[in-house]
């Protein structure tokens, strides 16, 4: 099974470490890191191997239009999930969702 890469960027430390601990435990399908600042979660070195990046809560919406361009550009096939919050269960299955995408 590939392992998929996931980066978090959001502003509240408490929920940005929960996600990474979420995504990280379990099946082990998946490898997550979070970030609070975006300009170092978008210097990360091999952005060009994520799969999904997940923007959390936090996030104006001029520097997440940003965020989006330059995550884009560094990775066209990025996919990119707005978590709202709602529990682990609504996580896996947006991140599910995603996976079912990239098999296609």
């Amino acid at each position: 099974m590939k392992l998929t890469n996931i980066l978090i960027i959001g502003k509240n430390k408490a929920i940005l470490d929960l996600l990474v601990r979420l995504l990280n435990e379990g099946d082990q399908s998946c490898y997550a890191i979070g970030f609070i600042d975006e300009q170092e979660a978008l210097t990360v070195e091999n952005f060009s191997d994520l799969d999904i990046l997940l923007l959390s809560s936090g996030i104006d919406e001029i520097a997440e239009e940003k965020i989006r361009k330059n995550a884009m550009e560094l990775n066209s096939k990025v996919k990119i999930i707005q978590h709202y919050g709602g529990g682990s269960g609504l996580l896996k299955n947006e991140i599910q969702e995603v996976l079912r995408e990239l098999e296609k």
